[in-house]
């Protein structure tokens, strides 16, 4: 990453939709492949208003270059909360630069504030520089996704 480049770690709003389109159809494309996607503004919008995800965005020099999505759900056993992260992006161009870490540090500072028991990351087994990153923060989860695919 360039030395004048500033990034910025920050929650995204309503307002971020027409930023994060393009990147969320560039991470459909990075994890589906074949035809690229067009930005999908609506969806992108509804994404932003969903009750149940929040996200937070990596900007470099203001422009919207990676994103987290994450939940903030109960934990049964412990009686506390817990952070989930299902999808992480950062945009081709500006991989290897740190900015990944750097979400998910934010990411782990915010959940010691609202007193998370702790912040699961799932990977899709396709997504081998997810799973790298994964694997240098965190440790192996004791349990096994299954999905049933409708």
């Amino acid at each position: 990453m360039s030395a004048n480049l500033q990034i910025d770690i920050l929650p995204l709003q309503y307002r971020d939709a027409p930023k994060l389109a393009p990147l969320i159809a560039a991470y459909t494309q990075a994890l589906k492949r074949g035809a690229p996607r067009q930005p999908d503004m609506f969806y992108a919008e509804s994404l932003l208003q969903d009750r149940s995800a929040e996200f937070f965005g990596a900007f470099l020099d203001e422009k919207l270059v990676g994103f987290v999505m994450f939940y903030d759900l109960p934990d049964p056993i412990s009686g506390k909360r817990a952070g989930q992260v299902d999808h992480i992006y950062v945009h081709h161009e500006h991989m290897g630069n740190g900015i990944a870490q750097a979400m998910l540090d934010v990411l782990a500072d915010q959940g010691e504030n609202r007193g998370w028991r702790k912040l699961t990351l799932n990977s899709p087994h396709s997504s081998e520089v997810a799973r790298h990153l994964f694997q240098s923060v965190a440790t192996p989860a004791n349990q096994i996704s299954f999905e049933v695919i409708f």
